[in-house]
């Protein structure tokens, strides 16, 4: 086990050694029989400097955990390892030694959700992994600007992940400890802390390369084709993507009149219906919009499908009626979302439809064929926010 004279442990910490010594004398942090600082009280300490932040004073927590009320011997758990601590080089050492841009690397601060760092800060040991890997990817020449996107939207997307797992974590655990008269230091120290951590990591990582196996077959099916394109010996369909926008008829109104606790519900249950009808017709959600979601569809006929299926299947729920907008045209992809004029009208349409309507532009309908749908020409139609009329069409199923 790592154990630190009070220089390097106040370092790490990134405290001062007055500050490090003083939490000796209140109780909160004790030295071992050599005088020295074991990685646990590293993490310790850090977790201090949170509760200050929060408000807590510190005579007072120290007065607790004296007396035996409170204790932090929990974060001695393997599964408090994650608290890292700092390491012994700056940002801007760390720049100079790997010829990594210092932009790039205290971007990784920044993604993880804490505020942008100094130059002269120093690199958290957690830090150093993602280091390592933009330092790699710089080494084989991938841009900056594409560095940046993955690593913002991995700190986004697990961010997403940590806050939701805390959520489930509180209402499942420790909320019942506490109702049951446990103290939360009894039950995050508990040896289920630690076989729950090993468990969520591996399911985590392991969702994480199903995902994977869908991306990366995708792009294996997307370079195989243009090589055989390119000696003629395939000839590929081009079919323009799809973006499509389901909205829920009356969600606000629903949301002032029932409370955030229904909207929450109806979120989770419209979540739950589209998800399912969108994988499979190929396609995918994006992004929630608070009364609806954005959709991509590789091809426009499966999304055209899979948008008739969802508004049924909603007005079959019980849930207020949805309208759909489908668009197809090239998009922008970029930091995991879809950008530029085809997404614009998409959305647009999808305003114009009516309460259980889907409406296509004639885009989509050239781009259908062998699509198991009727299309009923409504004619051109003046879209707001756009320059000239927009030929839509009503999708339904056949008879």
């Amino acid at each position: 086990m790592e154990r630190y004279e009070i220089v390097e442990a106040a370092e790490r910490i990134g405290v001062s050694v007055e500050e490090l010594s003083h939490l000796v004398e209140l109780g909160i942090l004790r030295r071992d029989a050599e005088n020295r600082f074991t990685a646990g009280d590293v993490r310790r300490a850090g977790l201090v400097k949170s509760l200050m932040t929060a408000g807590i004073p510190l005579d007072d927590l120290g007065t607790a955990i004296r007396s035996g009320r409170i204790s932090l011997d929990f974060i001695d758990q393997p599964a408090y390892e994650r608290f890292s601590a700092l390491g012994g080089i700056t940002f801007a050492q760390l720049a100079q030694r790997s010829g990594v841009p210092i932009e790039l690397l205290m971007l990784i601060r920044e993604a993880a959700g804490s505020s942008p760092p100094l130059p002269d800060d120093h690199v958290r040991d957690g830090e150093l992994s993602y280091a390592e890997f933009i330092e790699f990817q710089i080494a084989a020449g991938f841009s900056p600007v594409a560095i940046r996107q993955l690593l913002r939207v991995a700190g986004d997307s697990l961010r997403r992940l940590a806050e939701q797992e805390a959520a489930w974590w509180n209402s499942e655990v420790m909320l019942p400890a506490t109702a049951g008269g446990k103290r939360p230091d009894e039950v995050l120290g508990a040896d289920f802390v630690t076989r729950m951590n090993v468990l969520s990591e591996r399911a985590v990582i392991e969702m994480y390369r199903l995902q994977q196996t869908k991306t990366w077959t995708a792009n294996i099916i997307e370079s195989l084709e243009m090589v055989l394109a390119a000696a003629g010996l395939h000839s590929r369909l081009e079919h323009p993507p799809a973006m499509c926008f389901l909205d829920i008829t009356g969600y606000t109104q629903l949301t002032q009149e029932r409370g955030d606790a229904a909207a929450a519900g109806l979120a989770e249950e419209l979540g739950r219906l589209v998800q399912r009808i969108s994988v499979k017709h190929e396609g995918r959600p994006v992004k929630w919009l608070g009364d609806g979601v954005m959709f991509f569809f590789p091809n426009p006929g499966p999304g055209v499908v899979a948008a008739i299926e969802m508004v049924a299947d909603v007005a079959e729920a019980g849930l207020p009626p949805a309208h759909v907008g489908l668009h197809a045209g090239p998009v922008i992809f970029q930091e995991g979302d879809y950008y530029g004029q085809t997404v614009n009208l998409a959305s647009r349409i999808a305003e114009y439809a009516r309460p259980g309507e889907v409406l296509v532009s004639q885009e989509v309908v050239d781009a259908s064929s062998g699509a198991e749908v009727v299309f009923r020409d409504i004619g051109p139609v003046e879209l707001k926010g756009v320059s000239a009329p927009v030929r839509l069409h009503a999708a339904s199923r056949p008879g």
